[in-house]
């Protein structure tokens, strides 16, 4: 009985549901604390906020391809959870681009959160700078698009820190060339940026 209730537990069906879920969960809760305090909604509100979790998640699981199936499902629970509380109505479009860019990061991301924690050489200190890479590349966005130059300076200033910490880690977990991750999350910001403007922000602007 314990063995078939420890399999149970640790099954990919429950972890697949458990992080829908939590998707759910966290897209009706960016869309319920719209217009509640700054931060609550800043916290919610956030690509970075979404796709940290994402790779949360993909941290605690058990193999890399679980994490990767994970973060995809959870973008995509999330996307549904926030477009299903706003009502989609007109807004059809958005969540279609929205639901394909979460099915296309998704699974890199849960990937990258598995990675850092349990992968081998310097894969993991290129999974850690593209963790960094959307808190650092969100800040891009708000401060050089949006012109919002004290909450660029607030992601800037956390995607450093999350940078350095993950760097840390690596190093401390004994990774050769963790400082890679140091290295490549600043380019990695620039890329994720550009994508943004360039794709996302267009398609979206399209539908």
């Amino acid at each position: 009985m314990a063995t078939t209730t420890a399999i149970r537990r640790d099954s990919p069906l429950l972890a697949l549901s458990a992080v829908t879920a939590f998707g759910l969960l966290l897209g009706w809760a960016t869309f319920t604390l719209h217009g509640t305090t700054p931060l609550l909604e800043r916290a919610t509100n956030s690509v970075s906020t979404w796709i940290i979790w994402t790779a949360a998640a993909g941290a605690v699981l058990r193999t890399a391809r679980l994490a990767a199936w994970s973060g995809g499902l959870m973008m995509l629970a999330t996307c549904a959870g926030y477009y299903l509380t706003a009502g989609v109505g007109d807004t059809a479009g958005t969540a279609a681009v929205w639901s394909v860019a979460g099915l296309a990061g998704g699974p890199l991301l849960g990937w990258a959160g598995w990675t850092v924690r349990h992968g081998r050489g310097t894969a993991r200190a290129t999974a850690g700078a593209a963790i960094a890479m959307v808190v650092l590349g969100e800040g891009l966005w708000l401060g050089l698009t949006l012109r919002y130059r004290g909450e660029a300076a607030v992601y800037l200033a956390v995607g450093a820190l999350l940078t350095a910490a993950l760097t840390v880690f690596l190093a401390r977990a004994g990774v050769r060339r963790f400082w890679l991750c140091a290295v490549l999350a600043p380019l990695f910001a620039g890329a994720f940026y550009l994508a943004e403007l360039l794709v996302l922000d267009r398609l979206i602007g399209s539908v």
